[in-house]
């Protein structure tokens, strides 16, 4: 008898313990994107990787509008991470356009090059930026990026996006059913390479895609927000038929934390996503692009403490 309560009491302390461990693990949300774009995947790679490194931590990537929706929900400590741009991150800090206050936030790392793509149908007669008047065409999901690089493409090309095409606030998922059921003529993303449900939609038996060139309103950009994205070319081979490469405007996709987050954790989630990029890679092809050197870009936004540790550790100097 004195044995079995021995080896209940044994057992119950073990029970305490795990349990007092799990209530003690710091759990992260990473903001990401819609499911059908490059955010949500790498989110998810990144959390796996965090989850499985770095100790007493467990990360989720959460599904979101994508870059505004992120800066809004990690200035207000509803996520711990997120992506976004680096133009839009210094509207947040500053608290200007599309952001009513100044968000508390802090660059992490520059990840990979996004791309400002404008899809249409092989048969459409829209050929340049300028062929969308008088088009119903989507301009990405509301609080997105891909709404705000939309609106300076179109107004770089003189439309104006409430009056001259008709508009609608789609997904990229919404966006390549809409354009395949012929309910809209063409439709804008920002996004990685290849994005999943551009792949899917460029795969569909008796579907032609084609991508309309969006760098032509880099000089007008330049002038008006300054050098805030780069002239950039999406390859042939990104998507099925494409009849050759594209040149659009680029915009660096970058990690963002709150500036209250432990330099600790922000130090441990690098050396995590470094020390184990394969893993990040064989999630998504995306993150080949992730390099030590890279990460660190010229911006307005101060990198994190425990970002400036990481990188000095790697003789890399923060501009």
């Amino acid at each position: 008898m004195k044995r079995y309560f021995i080896l209940v009491w044994a057992l119950s302390l073990i029970v305490g313990i795990s349990m007092a461990w799990g209530q003690n693990k710091v759990r992260l949300s990473i903001a990401t994107g819609g499911t059908g774009g490059v955010y949500y995947p790498y989110g998810g790679a990144i959390a796996k990787v965090v989850s499985t490194y770095v100790p007493g931590v467990e990360a989720t990537a959460e599904a979101t509008a994508a870059a505004v929706d992120n800066l809004k929900l990690i200035g207000a400590g509803k996520a711990d991470l997120g992506f976004a741009y680096p133009d839009l991150s210094c509207d947040a800090l500053e608290g200007k356009g599309v952001f009513k206050s100044k968000l508390p936030i802090r660059m992490v790392a520059q990840l990979y090059m996004s791309y400002s793509h404008l899809v249409t149908l092989s048969d459409s007669h829209i050929k340049s930026v300028a062929d969308l008047k008088g088009k119903k065409v989507s301009t990405g999901s509301p609080n997105s990026g891909t709404e705000v690089v939309a609106f300076r493409v179109l107004e770089a090309h003189g439309i104006n996006s409430d009056k001259d095409i008709i508009r609608s606030r789609l997904s990229v998922v919404e966006s390549a059913d809409a354009l395949k059921d012929g309910k809209i003529d063409a439709f804008f993303w920002t996004g990685g390479l290849p994005t999943e449900a551009i792949r899917d939609l460029a795969a569909v038996p008796n579907i032609s895609i084609k991508l309309v060139p969006t760098d032509t309103a880099l000089p007008m950009i330049f002038k008006k927000y300054g050098e805030v994205y780069v002239k950039a070319s999406i390859p042939k081979t990104a998507y099925s038929r494409m009849g050759g490469d594209i040149g659009v405007a680029g915009i660096p996709s970058v990690l963002i934390c709150n500036k209250n987050a432990d330099p600790d954790l922000v130090y441990q989630i690098l050396k995590a996503m470094f020390d184990h990029k394969a893993d990040l890679v064989a999630v998504h092809s995306q993150a080949k692009e992730l390099t030590v050197r890279g990460a660190v870009i010229k911006t307005a936004v101060p990198y994190h403490p425990g970002a400036v540790k990481y990188f000095k550790e790697k003789g890399i100097k923060i501009p």
